[in-house]
């Protein structure tokens, strides 16, 4: 059975992963998602928020699997037995950065190579990065998320917003 994991923060899942998710599930016999648990990054959503996103836009695909994990990508890999790691690229320079990581994975768990699928042109400047700043001055990213996502995005940046404005009301009566 070929097992892949393709790892990283996910937050939030956009369609960009969903299209390498996709795509690469139909390239293994099972893929786990691993969701990375960073402590630091100060992430918008929880790891089980994300891990309960990607569960919920990828129920359709029976061989994917969700896990969330923490320290090197190598333990991971090795603890859910996978043999390849999966990686999209966006551009040129995703490649650098993504070549000396997959080298030193190589050495860190020999056995172990990393597939490469270029992102979509559709979604090749996508990242989870914009879609936040976009939706948080409250433009649509419906066409950067899937629709249970967006909504989650939207209602997390009122969330922060009604708790902001909150906090000032307090600041301003004392």
């Amino acid at each position: 059975m070929s097992i892949a994991i393709y790892p990283g923060s996910f937050d939030p899942v956009t369609n960009g992963h969903l299209d390498i998710i996709k795509r690469s599930s139909k390239m293994f016999d099972k893929l786990v998602i691993g969701v990375l648990s960073n402590n630091a990054k100060t992430p918008l959503f929880s790891v089980k928020e994300r891990v309960n996103m990607l569960e919920e836009v990828t129920k359709s695909l029976s061989n994917v699997e969700i896990q969330m994990f923490e320290g090197l990508t190598v333990d991971f890999a090795r603890n859910v037995g996978a043999t390849v790691m999966v990686r999209g690229l966006r551009a040129i320079s995703d490649f650098d950065y993504e070549l000396q990581i997959a080298q030193t994975n190589h050495i860190l768990l020999p056995g172990t190579d990393t597939v490469f699928l270029a992102t979509s042109l559709e979604y090749a400047f996508l990242s989870s990065t914009t879609v936040k700043e976009v939706a948080y001055y409250g433009a649509d990213i419906s066409k950067f998320v899937p629709a249970s996502v967006e909504e989650k995005i939207m209602s997390k940046f009122q969330d922060l917003k009604n708790k902001s404005t909150a906090k000032e009301r307090v600041t301003d009566e004392q």
